[in-house]
C-alpha cells in the first residue's frame, strides 16, 4: 500500500467546500472521483483542513491510500484530465505511510482580500469583498499585534461549532494595502470553524472606528463570541500553505 500526498489549488465558488457532503458538491468529493476513475477503485482523501463553502485554497494539502502502480508524478497529470477546470493538483508525491495531511501539519497560511472604494467590479468578484467605507490601516495594524501568541479563541469561532479546545497560537498577522487592496496574512498553527473571518471581521471593526485597537485584548479575554466582530464573505479567503 502506498500514501500519495497531493497539493491542490481550486477555486471555491462552486462548492460546498473541502469536505464531502450528502446534499453539496465539494472538492473531496471531486478529488474522489477522479483518483476512481484513474486507479479503478475508491480511495478516502485525507485533507489538512476543513475550509468552508466559498474559500479557495492555492496550497491545500491532502493524501490517499492506494494499490496503484502508477510512478507518483504522473498521478498529477493524471489526475487533473479527470478534474474540472477549477480544481487542479499542482503535486503528486509518494510520502511515508504514516503521513496525516491533518494531523501532522505544524500550521497554515490564510490570505483575505479586501478591496476599498466606491465602486465593485465584475472580474474578480468572486475572490475579494468589496468594502466601501474608509479604513484606517494604521489603527487595524495596532489591533493586529493583540492577536500573536497563545490565547483562548473562544471569542472567534462559530457559536456551536465543537472542538476539544478552542486554544491557538497565531505567529503572524500582517495587514498590507497597495492602492484599494488590502490583505490580511494569517499564519497560525491550526484555526477554529470561521475564525480567520471573524478576526478580520473584527479588525474591520476597528479600522473604521468601532472598536478600539485595544479592545481586541478584552475581546479575547471575555471568550464571548457577541463580542467580536462579524465574519467577512468567505469569498475573500484563501487557504495559501500548509506547514510541516
Amino acid at each position: 500500500m502506498r500514501n500519495i500526498k497531493l497539493i491542490i489549488e481550486y477555486d471555491g465558488t462552486n462548492y460546498a467546500g473541502w469536505q464531502r457532503q450528502n446534499n453539496a458538491v465539494a472538492i473531496q468529493q471531486k478529488v474522489e472521483e477522479a483518483i476512481k476513475c484513474v486507479t479503478g477503485s475508491f480511495s478516502e482523501v485525507i485533507g489538512s483542513s476543513r475550509t468552508d463553502s466559498g474559500v479557495h485554497a492555492r496550497g491545500f494539502v491532502c493524501n490517499f491510500y492506494t494499490e496503484s502502480k502508477i510512478p507518483s508524478l504522473s498521478f498529477k497529470k493524471a489526475l487533473n484530465n479527470f478534474l474540472p477546470e477549477d480544481i487542479v493538483i499542482i503535486n503528486s508525491e509518494d510520502v511515508e505511510n504514516e503521513f496525516h495531511s491533518r494531523y501532522h501539519s505544524t500550521g497554515k497560511k490564510y490570505v483575505y482580500t479586501i478591496v476599498t472604494g466606491t465602486e465593485r467590479s465584475a472580474i474578480g468578484r468572486n475572490y475579494v469583498y468589496y468594502f466601501y467605507r474608509k479604513l484606517d490601516i494604521q489603527k487595524m495594524q495596532d489591533g493586529a499585534r493583540y492577536f500573536l501568541g497563545t490565547h483562548d479563541f473562544s471569542a472567534f469561532k462559530k457559536t456551536g461549532s465543537s472542538v476539544k479546545t478552542s486554544v491557538r497560537t497565531i505567529k503572524d498577522l500582517q495587514i498590507k494595502q497597495k492602492e484599494k487592496t488590502i490583505e490580511f496574512s494569517i499564519v497560525g498553527d491550526g484555526f477554529l470553524y470561521n475564525m480567520v473571518r471573524i478576526i478580520v471581521g473584527t479588525l474591520l471593526e476597528v479600522g473604521v472606528g468601532r472598536f478600539t485597537p485595544e479592545y481586541i485584548v478584552q475581546i479575547i479575554d471575555s471568550k464571548d463570541r457577541s463580542k467580536a466582530g462579524k465574519p467577512v464573505p468567505a469569498r475573500g479567503l484563501c487557504l495559501e500553505e500548509v506547514y510541516y
